[in-house]
């Protein structure tokens, strides 16, 4: 489903890329320092490709029936978080799971201890920034209070 934006979201989005894109020009590691993250859904499909399903047959023969690839019922929601040289931690929730703010506070506590092993000088000098969108579940009061705890700044 598309959501539309007001004019206002449209030049607050602006003003964000803007600020990104000059904080990215004036100092060079500053996307070096950035751990950004989102959560999308995952399907599994049948891992037979075409060259795999590929039979001998005569040239008089039926052609061979195969099933159409659809989108699988197996699907998972996968969060990722991910600097500019790879990923730093990923999860799929268990299925069922509610991604709300306990599921995502979750998730940050993972990300501190990664970031803390995959990301040590940045760790000890508390200069990395995590950049994650602006859903209710980012914004809360108990997500907001636990970024402070860890001193953990926040790019938007």
């Amino acid at each position: 489903m598309l959501k539309l934006l007001t004019m206002e979201q449209k030049q607050l989005h602006l003003e964000v890329a803007q600020d990104m894109l000059d904080s990215a020009n004036s100092d060079p590691e500053f996307l070096n320092i950035v751990t950004t993250g989102d959560e999308s859904w995952v399907y599994g499909y049948d891992p037979e490709t075409k060259v795999h399903s590929s039979q001998w047959k005569h040239a008089t023969s039926p052609r061979p029936k195969k099933a159409r690839h659809a989108r699988s019922n197996v699907k998972a929601m996968l969060t990722v978080l991910f600097y500019s040289r790879g990923v730093v931690h990923h999860k799929y929730a268990p299925q069922g799971q509610n991604i709300n703010k306990e599921y995502y506070l979750e998730v940050l506590c993972h990300l501190c201890g990664a970031v803390q092993c995959k990301r040590p000088d940045l760790w000890a000098a508390g200069m990395w920034q995590l950049h994650h969108d602006n859903v209710p579940g980012h914004s809360l009061q108990l997500i907001q209070t636990f970024l402070a705890k860890h001193n953990i700044p926040v790019v938007r």
